[in-house]
């Protein structure tokens, strides 16, 4: 019996239909000599500590560090009901096809089944970029012999378990030095997590910070030719600070009064250049987070859920947790057949099909530029868009632009730039005159034109040419201020985890981030934020995210390493070496070992400093009341729970205190 082993039933839905396995079975479809089934995710999970023994149920120093000597998985406890269906199968198989995601976790899904059933047959991989029937044929034409992905699962294991040993002990031993200054709290601890958590803690604290400074600007409303047009102020050196604007007011001032005494201007020169744009890329999962939180207002876990539901569900997008926007050169042959399933799924786009160059080659078609996995593009077979929620649909459509645009002529424009004199003073106009609006017909939107850092420059220039006379119409002289730094949105905390680079200064541990794209990757950023969110450690405020008091304590008392974005550089050159085979599993462990061993030691005698949050009253008895996990998050709960269930929420934290509310204890305070 041949076993296809999938990540979840969905997907393995869609391939026992290819492979003709139509009976349904208990966790499996059946055909010829054929078994589908699936993991439902991980169905294993590392042992905790207490699994390795009964003294590692209380938290202590002298415990630590904890290095399992034989690493251990267990069954989790919400999957054994499937976990025994795949032993089974797994059992009586006489060979195995994995066919989890086409990643490094997919890989390991099935990997762990593999060993801990001591499946000894041979293996081959699906690997699979998309889930409609077209595209799990040609993937089951061209299966993968074992040894090809065997390093993924290799690498996958070195990231967990050093990811276990960094979490377990740091975390215990960070929260105990807490509880002997007096916080009660859990410091979470996490190679990924807390460098994420110090960006937005640096970016509170450079808010916190900020000082305003007033500045001046003068805008001129001119006329030439009977029309009017904008320009700026260029104040002159000596007043100005290094971001160019003018600081001393008296300065600003005397120019608009010159000005208006002046009422005409003089072009002194008129430079116009010919700027041609290409399309932006298809997205990657990133830049697609990041788009809809600006966009949508979508959370970086909803945005990958929608394009998972577009994948898994609709068949409408390609696999969604990919980290390149390039698409291999091999697929410029399914363009007509992309175009077609597009077409058929929305008849309305037809003028629009129509003009496509669909020989066109953008940047995007690169061979070298594609990963494991491609950008994502609408699949070969149509979909119905009467199937999709509204949010499902503003996500396909975005993808579909992007794809659309590479086939569309370059976005074209003529930009201006008139230095005019006027009462002494120096000038500016800026003008856009578009000549071919080309893929911009599809992409119309403000991502657009931060994808080659073209800006929509809004007004259309007169003729000029130089010596000409301008009526000087308007001169508005506006005091301003300097604006501190925004807060991270979900989306723009995603961008700064993918830029994290620029804060490195070893310019091979710099190169090595802006390889790997940041920290995270995109399977894990949005589970990230939301385990930060979940832990009290960032607290959501309208669209923005800030930290807590919580968050500045961990920062300030973990080891700088830890928090440094530059250690997941070293960790990702480590894995890839255990993927190209240069470094064994076994020596990537003892070497983190090794480290997590010397900060336990160099911190075990460590003093806190800790800024202790308010603990605010109980609304119900008035006892103080400590931080509990929650479902939706941390919050505040009574000290004397369960005698007292008076709780409170966590915005207290950030010297909001909102009003009291009562939950259920049973669920929300355990």
């Amino acid at each position: 019996m041949r076993l296809y082993l999938c990540e979840k039933p969905s997907q393995g839905k869609d391939i026992a239909k290819v492979l003709g396995a139509k009976q349904r079975g208990d966790g499996c479809y059946n055909g010829a000599g054929v078994v589908v089934t699936w993991c439902i995710g991980h169905l294993v999970e590392a042992v905790p500590p207490e699994g390795y023994g009964e003294q590692y149920k209380h938290w202590s120093i002298e415990q630590l560090p904890i290095i399992p000597e034989h690493w251990r998985v267990e069954v989790k406890a919400k999957t054994v009901t499937q976990f025994k269906i795949v032993k089974q199968f797994v059992g009586q198989a006489s060979a195995l096809v994995i066919a989890t995601d086409a990643d490094r976790e997919g890989e390991m899904i099935a990997r762990e089944i593999v060993e801990l059933c001591n499946y000894r047959g041979p293996i081959q991989r699906l690997w699979l970029s998309a889930l409609n029937d077209a595209s799990i044929r040609k993937a089951l034409g061209a299966l993968k012999p074992s040894g090809e992905t065997l390093p993924l699962y290799h690498s996958a294991l070195a990231r967990s378990r050093a990811d276990w040993l960094i979490g377990m002990n740091l975390s215990r031993l960070f929260t105990v030095l807490g509880r002997r200054a007096g916080y009660s709290g859990v410091l979470s601890v996490g190679r990924v997590q807390t460098p994420t958590l110090k960006l937005v803690v640096d970016r509170d604290r450079e808010i916190a910070r900020f000082v305003s400074v007033p500045y001046w600007a003068i805008e001129v409303t001119l006329s030439a030719s009977g029309q009017s047009f904008v320009s700026s102020w260029l104040p002159p050196q000596g007043c100005t600070d290094d971001a160019g604007r003018c600081v001393q007011q008296l300065v600003a001032q005397q120019a608009a009064e010159r000005m208006r005494a002046a009422g005409m201007a003089q072009v002194v020169s008129v430079e116009t250049e010919r700027v041609r744009e290409g399309p932006p890329l298809p997205f990657d999962l990133g830049t697609l987070q990041e788009v809809c939180s600006r966009q949508l207002g979508l959370d970086v876990q909803e945005t990958l859920d929608i394009a998972q539901s577009l994948y898994e569900t609709h068949k409408a997008t390609t696999y969604p947790r990919s980290d390149s926007g390039y698409l291999p050169e091999s697929m410029l042959v399914e363009v007509p057949a992309v175009l077609y399933a597009v077409l058929t799924t929305d008849p309305s786009l037809r003028p629009l099909i129509d003009r496509l160059d669909r020989t066109q080659r953008s940047r995007a078609w690169n061979d070298s530029k594609v990963t494991a996995h491609h950008g994502i593009i609408p699949t070969l077979e149509p979909t119905k868009l009467s199937a999709m929620n509204e949010k499902e649909l503003a996500v396909y459509r975005l993808i579909r632009a992007h794809y659309l645009a590479q086939f569309l002529p370059p976005h074209e424009f003529e930009r201006t730039t008139a230095r005019l004199a006027c009462g002494g003073q120096a000038l500016q106009a800026i003008g856009k005159q578009v000549i071919v609006a080309g893929w911009r017909q599809v992409l119309a939107t403000p991502e657009a034109d931060d994808a080659d850092g073209e800006s929509q420059l809004g007004q259309v220039l007169p003729p000029l040419h130089e010596g000409l006379p301008c009526q000087v119409d308007l001169v508005d002289l506006k005091a301003l201020k300097t604006l501190p730094p925004k807060p991270y949105t979900q989306g723009e905390l995603v961008k700064a985890m993918k830029g994290v680079a620029k804060l490195v200064t070893d310019p091979r541990l710099k190169q090595k981030l802006k390889d790997t794209t940041g920290i995270g990757t995109e399977a894990t950023r949005a589970s990230i934020i939301n385990g930060l969110l979940g832990r009290g450690y960032l607290l959501k405020k309208g669209r923005a995210i800030r930290a807590s008091d919580a968050a500045f304590t961990l920062i300030d008392a973990v080891p700088a390493a830890i928090a440094d974005p530059g250690t997941t550089a070293i960790w990702e050159q480590a894995l890839d070496m255990i993927e190209a085979g240069q470094m064994t599993l076994d020596t990537f462990i003892a070497k983190q070992s090794n480290w997590v061993a010397q900060l336990v030691q160099q911190y075990r005698g460590a003093t806190l400093s800790i800024k202790l949050p308010p603990s605010p009253a109980c609304p119900q008895c008035g006892s103080p009341m400590r931080q509990r996990p929650g479902k939706n998050g941390a919050f505040w709960s009574c000290s004397r729970y369960p005698d007292c269930k008076g709780t409170q929420p966590i915005e207290s934290l950030a010297g909001k205190h909102g009003a009291p509310r009562k939950r259920r204890a049973a669920s929300k305070a355990s």
